[in-house]
Parts: C-alpha cells; structure tokens; sequence
C-alpha cells in the first residue's frame, strides 16, 4: 500500500520537476557529497550563464523579452516544450512506477501524452494567430479586456504559485538525496540562478536552457535504456520474462489496473493532465515565440514525438530497474528497503549501468531539470502580472514598452524572492497535492476560457466570468475538502469530498457556468461581443484581420 501511495505521487507530480515521493512525506538524510555531480552541474551552470550573457545582448525589446521575438523554429520550440514536460520528476516518478507495478506505468504514459493532441488540433493554429504574449490576449480579443484579463491573471498566478513551490521544495529534497548539500543552500541557488536566466536573457535564455537541459535528459535515458537492453540481448521478451521472475508481484506486474480502484478519482486525474496541460500558462506562452501557426503545429509534433520517445525510455529503464536494482542487495538498506525510497531505482540504475561518472551525470541532469522548468514558470507568472494586470488593466494600454518591461523585471525578482521564502517555509510540509490542483485549476479555469473564446460565438464575458471564477474555486475547494488535503495535511477522520481530485466536477462547473450565464445574457455589450466573434475567427483562422486593441471594449 505504501508503495503504491508513492508511485501515485510521483504519478501527480509528471510535469513537475525531481519531486522523489519519499522526499514529499517526511525527512530526507542527507548524502555523502556527490563531486562527479556537483562539477557536472557547475559545467551546465557556466554554458547556460554563457548563453544568458548572449541572450541579454538580443534582449531589447518586449517582443523579444517575453517571446525571443517570435524567431525561434518549430522544432526549437518542440524540443524546449518537451523539456518542460521531461523533467527528473517524470524521469524518477514514472521509471519508480514501472518498477513498482510494471505494466500500469506504461498506460499512465501514454494517457499523460493525450494532452498534446488535444492543444494540436484544437489550440495551437488560432492560438498563435490571435494571441501576442500571454494566452489573455486571446480571451480578451473580443470579450472586456479588465474583467478578463484579471481573471487569467489569477488563474496564471495561483498555477505559477503552487508550481513554484513544489519546484522548490522539491530541488531541496532532491539535492539532499543526490549531492549531498544542504536543503536551503539548494533551494537559494536554484532561485539565483532563476532569476538571472529570466532577467537578464527573457524567452531566449529560457528556451536554450530547456532545450539543453532536454537533449541532456534524452541522451542520459537513453544510454540507460540501451545498457538495459544489452544485458537482456536486446530482446524486450527476455525483460519482461527475467524481471517477473524476480519482482515480488511476479506475472501481476505485466497486468494493467492495478493502481487506482476508483474510477471518479482516475477519471478527474485523466482529465485533469489531459486537459491541464492545455491551460499552462507557461505552456501555452511557449507558442507566441514562433514566426506563424504553421511551427507552432510543428512545435507540438516535435514536442509529442520527443516525450513519446521519452516514456519509452522510462518503461525500458523502469522494468532494468527490476533486474538491476531490485534484485541486487548493495542498492538496498538493512531492511531490504530500496536506499533512497523507490523513487531512487532510476539513480540506482544509472550506478548499475555506468558506475559513479554516469550516476553524477545523471544527478545534474535532474537538478538541472529544475532550472529549466522554474525559469518557464517565472516568466509566464511575470507576464500575466506586467501584460495583462499593470499594461491592460491598470493602465488601460496606455503603459509604454520601457514601463512594461519595468514592472515585469521587477516582477522577476519579487517571484524570486518568494520562491526561496516559500520553499524554506514549506520545507517540512507535504506538498504533493499542489501540482494535482495547478493542473485542475488550469483545467477547469483557464482550458474553458480558451477554448469556448475561439469556438463559441455566444460567449460573453458574464458568462466567461463567472464559468471561469466557479471553475478555478470549485477546484479549490473540491481539493482542500478531499482525502489529500483534509485526511492527510490537516488530520481530519474522513473526507468530505470523497475523490482524490476535483477536475471531472470542476470543470463540469466551469463549462456549464459558462454556458448558462453566456446564453442569458441579453445586455447590449453581450450582443456586440457575439458580433465580434466573425472577426475574431477570419483572425484565428489567417492571422490577419482587425488589429487587437489593448484599451477596453
């Protein structure tokens, strides 16, 4: 049962970077300090700084700040968002849920990748046509620019903030685990060094870093994944057939449907990282830095190709875990318990398969997936703060670029700064459920928005506000009165929600919300806003057409 609670977090944290579920539910012992890793980090750490330093000299203008100016490809733009979703967490989370329950491992991979399709074919195309910076700008094309923007803005920044957190904490705990240096002194380095990629390079230095910090991670599972093959005989009939012989659950392992009996709780989880990951601000920024809605649909076939390949490597290196690691007592403690917790049987595995050389390469690979994904974050959470809340709605568009930029840098370094006060307050705490409710938030406040924004020419903004304030606090509150959060954080008996996640009823909530509230709106500005919905599809679908206006409708 314990082991299947961790496999499940683990599971919760995928996009998340190196979260070690053991390290989420209490102390970690601190490591003897891992050289190889740390001068291997120290070397990432120079090339990116290097590349920042070259970034800033490209950084002049807001376009170029929050976008890279609309010039990076579309397999450039793949390859970083792949690297956003292939973060240590993924790496260590899913391979531990191959190795503690085999086959189901493989089916919470491919359900994870069904959400890429979903932002193909319905949001990719008319979202870079008709947004500039922030997914706000799509929304708010025909609806009322304040009411709206504000409301992405929230929605961006809750999802910003648990993310942060969790980050956060996580880069603590897991540097523990792997290179032996204290909690604070990881969690103030990775917000350092934050900061400077954001500040000083904007989207370009981030970009880089994520698609370095990608190749890395592919290399690494990679070789994993061969040195694995190899001593099968590359036969994966020989894996399956040795690695059964040896886990304890035997033939059980090659059956799927053995990890969540509910089937509210796997639905609302489906939903939620399905429909989730459509509505990540940090995401969805990611296609504003292509030149047109062409790269921006090779931007999410080049990113679905590099994460299916990916997952596969995950599988592969879960199932070596079973032969390399789990059967070998040197990688387990007295009790016969994995050293680390199972979330540390890829680490292991890297030993197994390449001695202590290739385990600190792939310990700075993990924290260097931390880096990547908090710098994508920070600047989706400086965005909606300096776009969409100072220029649009306090300044009603009359902010000058110089300004804008202003308050987003600033924004940077508050971000910064409650990022390592957050991660040091949180340090004791079990934070796994944050990222389960930043991806039903995003799922039930901001897909809605987006999504009926383009395709719906009923919606008025009555409608979206309400759809999407009913979606974003019944996620809330779904979530805090559910087993997680009510049982386990605050000690109650029993939960009042009875469901472990909130997505499948909160975004019934939002849509219907929506909906009701759209259809009943007979005021004259929800007629003119139906009206404008003719221009905003000519622009959805050629990328010309009305330009959009940053004052209020």
């Amino acid at each position: 049962m314990k082991a299947r609670y961790a496999a499940l977090a683990a599971l919760t944290l995928l996009p998340v970077t190196a979260l070690a579920a053991d390290a989420l539910t209490g102390d970690v012992q601190q490591q003897s300090t891992n050289y190889e890793a740390i001068i291997m980090f120290l070397v990432f750490v120079a090339a990116t700084l290097g590349i920042t330093y070259w970034a800033s000299k490209r950084t002049r203008s807001r376009s170029d700040y929050y976008t890279a100016g609309g010039n990076i490809t579309g397999f450039q733009n793949g390859l970083a968002m792949a690297g956003d979703f292939m973060s240590a967490a993924s790496f260590l989370g899913i391979s531990a849920l191959v190795y503690t329950s085999g086959y189901d491992g493989l089916i919470y991979s491919l359900g994870f990748l069904v959400g890429w399709p979903i932002i193909l074919f319905l949001i990719a195309e008319r979202l870079r046509n008709l947004g500039r910076y922030t997914f706000a700008d799509v929304a708010s094309y025909r609806l009322k620019q304040k009411p709206i923007r504000t409301l992405s803005a929230c929605g961006s920044l809750v999802v910003v903030a648990l993310y942060l957190i969790a980050q956060m904490v996580g880069a603590g705990k897991l540097i523990q685990l792997l290179f032996g240096l204290d909690y604070h002194i990881a969690v103030v380095l990775v917000g350092i060094l934050m900061v400077l990629y954001v500040l000083f390079g904007g989207m370009l230095a981030t970009t880089w870093v994520q698609i370095i910090k990608a190749v890395l991670l592919l290399f690494g599972a990679s070789f994993m994944a061969i040195m694995v093959m190899k001593t099968v005989g590359f036969s994966f009939n020989t894996l399956f057939t040795e690695a059964m012989a040896v886990h304890p659950k035997g033939q059980e392992i090659m059956r799927p449907g053995g990890l969540v009996h509910d089937p509210i709780s796997a639905l609302s989880l489906g939903l939620g990282l399905m429909f989730g990951t459509a509505g990540l601000p940090h995401i969805l920024m990611r296609f504003f830095t292509v030149g047109d809605a062409r790269e921006a649909r090779k931007s999410v076939l080049y990113a679905t190709g590099f994460m299916g390949y990916f997952y596969f490597l995950t599988f592969i290196i879960g199932f070596g875990a079973i032969l390399l690691v789990g059967a070998n007592p040197a990688f387990k403690d007295a009790s016969g318990i994995l050293i680390g917790g199972n979330n540390m049987a890829a680490v292991h595995l890297a030993d197994a398969v390449g001695g202590s050389l290739f385990l600190g390469f792939i310990s700075a690979v993990a924290f260097a997936t931390i880096l990547a994904v908090v710098a994508g974050l920070t600047l989706a959470g400086a965005s909606a703060v300096s776009h969409d809340l100072y220029a649009s709605v306090f300044r009603k568009g009359q902010a000058t670029e110089r300004e804008e930029l202003r308050v987003s840098k600033i924004t940077v370094l508050i971000l910064g700064i409650v990022a390592i006060l957050l991660g040091i307050m949180f340090e004791k705490q079990n934070i796994a459920f944050m990222v389960g409710l930043a991806f039903s938030i995003a799922a039930s406040c901001n897909f809605p928005i987006i999504l009926l924004s383009m395709y719906w020419s009923k919606l008025t903004t009555r409608g979206a506000m309400i759809g999407g304030w009913l979606g974003l606090l019944t996620a809330v509150i779904l979530m805090i009165l559910g087993p997680t959060i009510w049982v386990q954080v605050l000690g109650n008996a029993k939960p009042i929600y009875p469901y472990e996640y909130p997505a499948l009823f909160s975004m019934l909530a939002a849509f219907i919300g929506t909906w009701l509230f759209s259809v009943t709106d007979s005021s004259a500005e929800g007629a003119q806003e139906r009206l404008r919905f003719r221009a905003q599809f000519v622009r959805s679908q050629t990328g010309v057409g009305i330009e959009q206006s940053s004052k209020s409708h």
